[in-house]
C-alpha cells in the first residue's frame, strides 16, 4: 500500500510539475537529493562498517557472551519466564547489546531470532506474552551508550560536533527505556500476565 502512495505522490509531483512549469526546478531537486542520498550512505558506510567490524570481533572473542553472562541477573528480572539457557536469551542480550552500539540495524536480525524463540515458548499464537511485550519495549526504546548512527548522521550533514549528542541520547534512551520497563511491569501485574 505505502508502494502506492510513494507513486502517487511522484507522477502528482511531476504532473503539477508539467503543469505550472517548473520541470527544470524539480529535475535539478531530484538530481541534487540523488546526489545528497548517496553523499549520506558512503559517510555512513564508514562508521557502520567501524562498528560492524568491531561487533564481529566481539563476537569470535567471546565477548558479547561474556557480556551476555553478566547481563543475565538482568535479563531474568526482565523476562522471567524465558529460561537462561535459552536461544531467546542469547539473541535477546546481543539485541540489546547492538542497541547500546547505536546500531539498530545490526540489532533487528537478533530481535526477529529473539522474538521467533520466544514464540516457540508462546502457548497461544495471537497473544504476545509478557516477555514478548517487554522485550519489544524495551528494543524499542534502547538505551544507547553510543548512538552511532546519530552521530553518522550528523557527521555527514557536516556537524562541526557530531558527538555532542551523546550524552543526551543517553538520557533520553535511558529515560524511556526505564519508564517503559516500569509501564511494562505495572501493566502485567494489573492485568495478571
Amino acid at each position: 500500500m505505502i508502494n502506492y502512495i510513494w507513486a502517487f505522490m511522484i507522477v502528482f509531483g511531476i504532473i503539477v510539475s508539467f503543469i505550472t512549469g517548473n520541470v527544470e526546478a524539480v529535475s535539478k531537486a531530484i538530481m541534487d537529493s540523488c546526489t545528497t542520498a548517496v553523499n549520506l550512505c558512503i559517510g555512513m558506510l564508514g562508521i557502520y562498517a567501524l562498528w560492524m567490524g568491531l561487533m564481529s570481533i566481539a563476537k569470535k572473542s567471546e565477548l558479547t557472551n561474556s557480556l551476555s553472562s553478566k547481563m543475565q541477573p538482568i535479563l531474568h528480572y526482565l523476562f522471567p519466564n524465558v529460561p537462561k539457557a535459552s536461544a531467546a536469551m542469547g539473541f535477546i542480550s546481543l539485541n540489546i547489546i547492538a542497541n547500546m552500539l547505536g546500531m539498530g540495524n545490526a540489532a533487528t536480525p537478533f530481535g526477529l531470532k529473539a522474538m521467533e524463540e520466544m514464540q516457540k515458548l508462546n502457548k497461544s499464537t495471537s497473544i504476545a506474552t509478557h516477555d514478548m511485550c517487554m522485550f519489544l519495549v524495551i528494543n524499542a526504546s534502547s538505551v544507547q551508550l553510543i548512538p552511532s548512527t546519530v552521530i553518522a548522521l550528523r557527521q555527514a550533514s557536516g556537524s562541526l560536533q557530531p558527538t555532542d549528542i551523546t550524552l543526551t541520547a543517553l538520557f533520553a534512551t535511558a529515560c524511556s527505556t526505564i519508564i517503559g520497563i516500569v509501564a511494562v511491569k505495572a501493566l502485567s501485574s494489573h492485568r495478571g500476565l
